[in-house]
């Protein structure tokens, strides 16, 4: 699906010291053409193009995500659900193995690789680009060793040691927003200006990696829709996707069947919430998204491809 050249790998950088949650005010990108659209977004053997999105279909080899939790949790049906996604026309597939749903426990290393690791290998032996969903370094040295092309880190690369295996590699990667911790994050979000701070940290972030040898090619950004953040603080950030999309990284929407979807549209149950959770993402890649994380990656696809037919 996606155009690609001949990526060479980033030169390996010393371990940071992470950013804080809070940054004292925006940071500013070191690339010179920041404020400006990523034309691509760097993996290691590959630039994959972003003049459409790209999609990454989502693989939750979970017993307890807040959507499809079971669905695919052994290494079976796991593998059978990705092969399906990427015949569905998934660009990639984002692999994970702890749930990070409201009021989730951390799970132990060794669990969570036990539960990645088969599929990651299996799907990269077989061509596939994979990226990772952890939050945990020893995990995302694991999957890199195993053939994984991004690291996307919920808790957006405030561990040192996640820092270092990123930069020490020449995966890609996903920054995300996080206020708190899935145990305790919906608690009570509280932001004085939630598109003005998510902007700061993710810019902060983004311009620590760089610091630390990853080049800015290299870098996605998500606001984190449903992590630390209201009904009113989600829609806000929706509301203003062209403003994060124009802060110089590639940006990910990935607000798939979340219950800031239902609320929309008055749905409690996940599985009732397709319609809408497709209309949020193209929604997003029409004003500047240009990864969708979701977990439909068919109709995506199918109305994506009716778009471009069409045209603006």
């Amino acid at each position: 699906m996606s155009a690609t050249t001949p990526a060479a790998p980033a030169d390996p950088a010393t371990p940071a010291t992470p950013a804080t949650d809070t940054p004292a005010g925006p940071a500013t990108p070191a690339d010179p053409a920041a404020n400006m659209p990523a034309a691509t977004w760097q993996l290691p053997a590959a630039s994959l193009s972003l003049a459409r999105p790209l999609i990454m279909g989502v693989l939750n080899v979970t017993p307890d995500s807040f959507y499809d939790g079971g669905q695919h949790a052994s290494t079976a049906t796991a593998i059978a659900h990705a092969e399906q996604m990427l015949a569905d026309g998934a660009d990639l597939i984002d692999v994970g193995g702890e749930s990070t749903r409201p009021g989730a426990l951390e799970l132990s290393l060794d669990a969570e690789l036990a539960r990645v690791l088969p599929v990651i290998t299996h799907l990269t032996s077989n061509g596939a680009i994979v990226s990772v969903d952890t939050r945990h370094a020893g995990v995302a040295a694991a999957a890199l060793a195993a053939g994984a092309a991004v690291i996307n880190d919920v808790s957006g690369f405030r561990d040192a040691q996640m820092v270092r295996v990123l930069a020490q590699s020449d995966a890609a990667c996903v920054v995300m927003h996080m206020q708190g911790q899935p145990q305790h994050m919906q608690e009570s979000p509280h932001y004085d200006d939630v598109v003005a701070e998510v902007s700061a940290y993710l810019l902060a972030q983004a311009s620590e990696l760089e610091a630390q040898g990853v080049a800015p090619e290299r870098i996605c950004i998500d606001p984190g829709p449903g992590f630390g953040k209201t009904y009113e603080h989600n829609l806000q950030l929706l509301q203003a996707t062209s403003q994060l999309a124009s802060l110089g990284y590639p940006l990910m929407a990935a607000y798939s069947r979340k219950s800031f979807v239902g609320r929309l549209i008055g749905e409690s149950d996940p599985s009732d919430r397709l319609i809408a959770s497709v209309f949020v993402h193209i929604w997003a890649a029409a004003h500047g998204a240009r990864i969708l994380r979701v977990h439909d990656v068919h109709e995506t696809v199918q109305i994506l491809s009716a778009l471009q037919i069409i045209g603006d």
